[in-house]
């Protein structure tokens, strides 16, 4: 049977049976097409465990693919085929024996809180064709430093999500399909402010948060993409988006916040993934070593 057709199967069960977002549905469509032709499969019935194991093979030799990329490759194809094993369009799922690398323990990559400052600094100072891009671009960066929020939640944030005046943002069905809601520092209060009037001033109404220059639409993945790309070049900082989410934890961390608290503002469904930045964290850790007994011996 035409593998493309059992794939598009697979895709609408996932979202609309498993409920999975579309970033997950579109990993799994990259996946599935990658294998499909690099091992030339038009039909399912051609899939065994030796395509498997070369096409595994290939992204690690040739692909440069690491432990932790290797793993989303095998998750996403493994989740497939077991599928379509449910499904009876194969008897048995070819990948069930592929050997998993060993994933690094690697610290989060953060910026130092001196880098953090200087990039917002940038940020604000660059010379802009207009006002309001400086004010929204400004309170972009501003939340991505104070809130940890991830990209795409921020790209979704609708007007009503944000309460100045209770200084909390709420994030409507964030990684993993979960609502939370964040504190807002009055740092952050002030910049998203700022970038209110400037909104009002256009006239944007469209329900995203973060509105575009030229249209009245909410502020897109490429606008974003190109924003980062700008500020990197004039700041001579290299930074993701996801680096600035490890600066939030590691900085607040530092700060005195708790690991509990941490927990629930990055979103993450086990404290476990938390505990990582405790180790990033090394002023946070030296504050700690003040507590021994024997210090004051």
């Amino acid at each position: 049977m035409d593998i493309k057709i059992i794939a598009h199967k697979f895709y609408d069960h996932s979202l609309y049976i498993r409920g999975y977002s579309k970033e997950t549905i579109r990993r799994y469509r990259q996946t599935i097409n990658f294998f499909c032709a690099h091992q030339n499969i038009t039909e399912i019935e051609e899939i065994d465990n030796n395509k498997v194991k070369e096409f595994f093979f290939y992204g690690r030799t040739q692909r440069n693919w690491n432990a932790n990329s290797f793993i989303t490759y095998h998750k996403s194809l493994v989740v497939f085929l077991r599928w379509c094993v449910q499904e009876k369009y194969i008897s048995e799922n070819p990948a069930d024996d592929i050997e998993i690398p060993k994933l690094e323990k690697k610290l989060p990559p953060k910026l130092t809180k001196q880098d953090a400052l200087k990039l917002l600094e940038v940020v604000y100072n660059y010379p802009y064709s207009y006002q309001f891009e400086r004010y929204r671009n400004y309170a972009i960066f501003a939340t991505f430093i104070f809130s940890g929020i991830r990209s795409r939640e921020l790209l979704n944030l609708k007007f009503t999500d944000v309460n100045i005046e209770n200084l909390s943002i709420f994030i409507f069905q964030g990684k993993g399909s979960k609502d939370r809601v964040l504190p807002m520092s009055y740092k952050l209060a002030e910049s998203l402010k700022k970038y209110l009037t400037e909104r009002q001033r256009l006239n944007k109404t469209c329900p995203e948060f973060f509105a575009s220059l030229n249209r009245n639409i909410g502020f897109t993945h490429t606008g974003l993409k190109r924003l980062v790309e700008k500020i990197r070049e004039a700041s001579g900082i290299k930074f993701t988006i996801h680096k600035l989410r490890h600066t939030f934890a590691t900085l607040m961390l530092e700060g005195g916040c708790d690991i509990f608290s941490l927990s629930k503002m990055m979103g993450h469904s086990d404290i476990k993934t938390t505990t990582i930045y405790l180790a990033a964290s090394p002023e946070h850790l030296r504050s700690q070593m003040t507590k021994h007994p024997h210090n004051n011996l």
